[in-house]
């Protein structure tokens, strides 16, 4: 294997939530090895914040990926403006909750649900259709899709979901030569996250139960979106890629 499996020269990549946190870095990862970047969000500040720290290779167009006219849209100007879609990276995703399940309302759940499942799967759907042989999904999911987190049922749940997704749709497309994947990260320190992860109790707990003993940022999450982007991951499908400092080993 050489740096040229990692080159993602020409290819047209769409990184959804990418105005900050996870999704930023990870644009910012494939921006570096060559590829053209469509940055998608609800909020067009962040995405242009974010598009000009990559530069020339960046476009932003923004989107609501519950709406499943606003992902139909993204689709549609994106073939319009690079005439094709490689690789899709499904990273919009919330958890405005952290409370037990008996204080959890329906909106909270449907809230969480919307964003982090059924965007992906409308995405899939419209985006992910119109990729065409040897291109990528890239579903982020996280450790709570691999098992239970306290007080966040809606999470676990809609992160699950998209484990299951992942690998009933690479057996669906493994015929169209489209490969489908998840990348789950652990706990990361980003702007929504970082009071959580600064509390003297909880982050503590968090952090003690990380072998390495830090917590990742969102530069840590680029190096394995760039793997499932690429060629060098050119025989993995299904699969999920766990970057989690070793909190998963416990």
């Amino acid at each position: 294997m050489s740096s040229q499996d990692f080159d993602l020269t020409g290819k047209v990549c769409i990184v959804t939530g990418a105005g900050r946190g996870i999704g930023r870095g990870m644009a910012e990862g494939l921006a570096r090895h060559g590829a053209t970047v469509v940055l998608s969000g609800r909020t067009r500040a962040t995405l242009d914040e974010a598009a000009a720290t990559i530069g020339a290779r960046a476009i932003v167009v923004t989107a609501d990926v519950s709406k499943e006219t606003d992902v139909g849209v993204l689709r549609d100007t994106v073939l319009e403006r690079c005439g094709k879609i490689d690789v899709l990276v499904n990273n919009a995703g919330v958890n405005p909750i952290f409370k037990g399940i008996e204080r959890t309302s329906l909106a909270d759940w449907q809230t969480i649900i919307d964003v982090n499942l059924t965007g992906t799967f409308l995405c899939c759907k419209h985006i992910g259709g119109a990729i065409g042989e040897g291109g990528s999904v890239i579903n982020i999911s996280s450790v709570a899709g691999h098992g239970g987190l306290p007080r966040s049922v809606p999470y676990c749940a809609s992160k699950g979901g998209v484990e299951m997704l992942t690998k009933a749709l690479a057996l669906d497309w493994a015929k169209r030569k489209v490969r489908v994947n998840t990348l789950a990260p652990g706990w990361v320190d980003t702007d929504l996250t970082h009071g959580l992860l600064e509390h003297d109790v909880h982050g503590r707990r968090l952090l003690d139960r990380t072998p390495l003993g830090r917590f990742a940022t969102p530069r840590d999450m680029a190096g394995g979106v760039v793997f499932l982007a690429s060629d060098a991951s050119a025989f993995m499908t299904g699969q999920s890629l766990v970057i989690d400092g070793g909190w998963g080993a416990e």
